[in-house]
């Protein structure tokens, strides 16, 4: 506040006002000169009163107006210094849209002082949420604020950076700065030798990657091969942007190709380079970015080629979960190649998935994603690793906690477990981990026949399972359970669901407690129908085909 009172003396105290010759946005017509003197000495007063109405109000708007349309570069920078003054009080004031108005004539300013603050102070009301983003827009406050990533001066650059990167996270403002031609400026700016305008040009290009548009734009202008040198930036903050900002043109899979050739896999490699780096969303973005590279099937080959294996098990064991995520779905990725499934078939990696599902077994996410991992393994020739690591037990753990994870999950654990049940030794490690609790789970999980595949899968796992007395035995403790699922079966729609009830209800009435049990309940009734309509089919067919052999 000094500041401007200081300012307003020494133009009060002058005795001529410089002009210059520039143009401006004529929103408002300049007053007079002797005005300005007037105003400049009534706004000195009023800042002295502490403006005993509202700093932004009508009386303060009026004077802001005149100064800032001044052709006296001093009454402009006491109207830049009132506005920041505003930013550095943390009144938390909304920036009325008539202020926009008085931004424009300060941003178009040939004063550098005045785009200096100008510029800051209306990067702070943007990043404090004080002023409405689409407002900026609609006042054209985009034309001047790109004009400055054209100063010569780093802070100017700097700022009008900023208010570009924040800014840019609309469709609305994504179509206007691309509309007005700010994608190569800023481009050229993610060049700079100043670490901040950097930085902040990075971060605004990121967030314009959001639009395919834009990504376009990009592309056509050279953009691949600067964010890809930028991976290597000693600054973390411009190595996750332009990470960022590869990731989501990797959501396109028009643009992997020349992603995946880019200088020899350079770019890969610097990504493989950047899961290892010390700061976590640094890591965790270069993975989300190999994720979406890994979409096509060029991309799953080649950076499994890479050795990938070794560079995500510190993620698998990492202590943020959404590093955790994206590591393990990348994981699932690279494992639908069938090509790729002996590379990623190693010990170590089977031990931190098993150890995951075991940590997390109710995190939907990694349960899933786990599963289906270890399910496109198990076609692999080296299954015996699978069966001696923790995987199978983080199933049956995951299988535990089905009031906790979504369908999608556990249909995954269930299918992931039919297809292991196919190799025998599959078969005997789960027999050493079954236990009461995972038959009880069983059992409910396959009496949800509305959830078909998830109920089929869990029944086809007890079936299987059933081969052996000792869970015979837990099964008895769950006999109203099994008895629910197989009146279910029986009367279902569906021939599979059926034939499953009535093979399953064979194995358990070679134990008397189960043969006694089902004779004195529903289930006689149901399979006697079940045994009537096949018999009536069995005579229409017979019927049928003598028909066709007259």
């Amino acid at each position: 506040m000094e500041d401007i009172q200081e300012c307003l003396g020494q133009i009060h105290e002058c005795p001529c006002l410089k002009r210059k010759n520039f143009k401006t946005k004529q929103l408002y017509k300049p007053a007079l000169q002797t005005q300005e003197e007037e105003i400049a000495q009534e706004f000195l007063q009023q800042i002295e009163r502490g403006f005993e109405m509202s700093p932004l109000g009508k009386v303060s708007l009026e004077a802001l107006r005149t100064l800032a349309f001044s052709e006296n570069p001093g009454l402009q920078k006491s109207a830049a210094l009132y506005y920041l003054n505003i930013n550095h009080q943390n009144l938390n004031i909304q920036l009325p849209r008539e202020h926009l108005e008085i931004y424009y004539a300060l941003l178009k300013s040939n004063d550098l002082e005045v785009q200096q603050i100008s510029s800051s102070s209306l990067v702070n009301f943007l990043l404090e949420g004080n002023v409405t983003k689409d407002h900026v827009v609609q006042m054209d406050l985009i034309e001047p604020i790109l004009e400055l990533l054209e100063s010569e001066d780093a802070t100017v650059q700097c700022n009008s950076c900023a208010c570009i990167m924040t800014l840019a996270v609309t469709d609305v403002s994504h179509e206007a700065i691309a509309a007005a031609g700010g994608v190569v400026p800023l481009l050229a700016l993610s060049k700079s030798y100043d670490p901040r305008v950097q930085q902040n040009a990075v971060g605004a290009i990121f967030n314009l990657t959001q639009s395919e548009w834009i990504q376009q734009i990009l592309f056509r202008q050279g953009a691949l091969p600067v964010l890809t040198l930028l991976l290597q930036s000693p600054n973390s903050e411009v190595q996750y942007y332009s990470c960022a900002a590869l990731s989501n043109m990797a959501t396109n899979s028009q643009h992997h190709k020349a992603m995946l050739q880019t200088g020899d896999r350079f770019l890969l490699r610097m990504l493989l380079f950047l899961l290892s780096s010390s700061v976590d969303k640094v890591s965790n973005q270069a993975c989300v970015c190999l994720r979406n590279l890994a979409a096509s099937e060029s991309g799953q080959t080649s950076i499994v080629a890479l050795q990938i294996p070794s560079h995500l098990l510190p993620l698998l064991a990492s202590n943020r979960k959404d590093t955790q995520h994206n590591s393990i779905i990348l994981l699932r990725i690279l494992s639908q190649h069938p090509d790729n499934q002996d590379a990623l078939m190693c010990d170590e990696v089977l031990q931190a998935v098993g150890n995951l599902l075991l940590t997390w077994k109710m995190d939907p996410v990694i349960v899933g994603h786990a599963a289906c991992f270890i399910k496109n393994l198990s076609l692999s020739r080296s299954i015996e690793r699978v069966i001696e690591s923790p995987c199978i037990e983080g199933l049956f753990q995951a299988v535990q906690s089905v009031d906790f994870l979504e369908e999608e999950s556990l249909h995954c654990v269930m299918s992931c477990l039919v297809d292991l049940m196919k190799h025998e030794g599959a078969t005997v490690r789960m027999l050493e981990l079954v236990d009461d609790s995972v038959v009880c789970s069983l059992a409910t999980l396959a009496g949800q026949v509305e959830q078909a595949e998830l109920s089929f899968h869990a029944a086809l796992v007890i079936k299987h399972l059933l081969q052996h007395k000792e869970v015979v035995s837990l099964l008895k403790s769950h006999m109203s359970k099994v008895q629910q699922y197989l009146i279910k079966y029986l009367i279902h729609q569906e021939n599979r669901f059926q034939h499953l009830g009535v093979s399953t209800l064979c194995i358990l009435q070679k134990d008397a407690e189960f043969s006694s049990a089902f004779s004195q309940s529903q289930l006689k009734k149901h399979l006697d129908q079940v045994r009537q309509q096949i018999a009536e089919t069995q005579d229409l067919l017979s019927i049928a085909v003598r028909h066709m052999d007259t």
